[in-house]
């Protein structure tokens, strides 16, 4: 009789952690729900990042993040982050959580909020795409 190991997939050691920057819109809630099918399938562990302006009620995204997030069986770190528009941006924000945070995969929607809905891909989307130093998935 042979020992035989169960089934590894290398995807579970490439994308151990993912970064899901969320903007409320239904673009962004199908890229966390792409990351929790990842998390389900491969054990990877799912953050999920929300940049704001200064006083801005972030009530309403949380609430829509946890009834995304509630009976998938996976536990979600749902992080807030202020930028200051004078200083910054919203793609300079994630970037810098990107960093920080040593993610293998950044999951995003296309498209935000945005106005234009001619657009193929949003201005924080490609932003990220192109200074990002890790892998990303864009979510159409």
């Amino acid at each position: 009789m042979s020992f035989v190991l169960e089934p590894s997939y290398a995807i579970s050691y490439l994308f151990r952690r993912i970064l899901v920057p969320v903007d409320g819109s239904e673009s962004s809630m199908r890229a966390l729900e792409v990351a929790l099918d990842f998390a389900r399938r491969y054990g990877s562990k799912v953050s999920v990042l929300h940049v704001h302006a200064p006083g801005a009620d972030t009530k309403a995204i949380r609430e829509a993040i946890e009834k995304r997030v509630r009976d998938k069986g996976v536990a979600v770190d749902i992080k807030f982050k202020e930028y200051n528009p004078q200083t910054s941006s919203v793609a300079n924000e994630i970037i810098s959580e990107i960093i920080e945070g040593g993610y293998d995969l950044v999951v995003l929607g296309a498209r935000g909020n945005t106005a234009n809905e001619d657009l193929m891909i949003g201005s924080v989307a490609l932003s990220i795409t192109i200074n990002s130093a890790t892998s990303v998935m864009i979510i159409r």
